[in-house]
């Protein structure tokens, strides 16, 4: 039985809520992932995914180089223990209707993020979102 910390991305880039969607997009370029956790100061403000970069800027014409993550980033944040089941993981997500969820020690400290794809991969990588996953990372 895969664990959370078995499946998910330990790799998190975090930005803060001052940064600017073009730059937010450059960064999730160059590590090719689909998703930045959001600072305000030392608090964690949320996360901003490609999705919401696309739905919520660029669909309203907001222009990027002005217009902050902060401003369109999701603010409820989802949490799941590094060492809840890949099956409980997915039920959350499937709950909640996300795509991702944030992981976090037994101490609540961030040690990663597990997505839909990660999941995918892991649990049946024969299934056509495990072959979307691997063409587009972090889905």
């Amino acid at each position: 039985m895969y664990r959370v910390s078995d499946v998910m991305t330990k790799q998190v880039v975090y930005l803060s809520a001052e940064t600017t969607l073009d730059e937010a997009a450059r960064v999730m370029k160059e590590a090719d992932i689909g998703d930045v956790v959001v600072t305000d100061g030392a608090t964690l403000a949320g996360v901003l995914t490609d999705r919401d970069i696309v739905v919520r800027a660029v669909a309203e014409r907001s222009d990027p180089s002005t217009t902050t993550i902060g401003s369109i980033t999701t603010r409820e944040v989802v949490m799941i223990e590094q060492h809840s089941t890949a099956s409980e993981a997915a039920s959350l997500m499937r709950e909640r209707n996300i795509r991702r969820v944030l992981v976090c020690d037994n101490e609540r400290k961030l040690v990663g993020i597990v997505s839909l794809g990660d999941l995918a991969m892991q649990l049946d990588p024969t299934s056509a979102l495990a072959d979307i996953s691997e063409a587009a990372p972090n889905a």
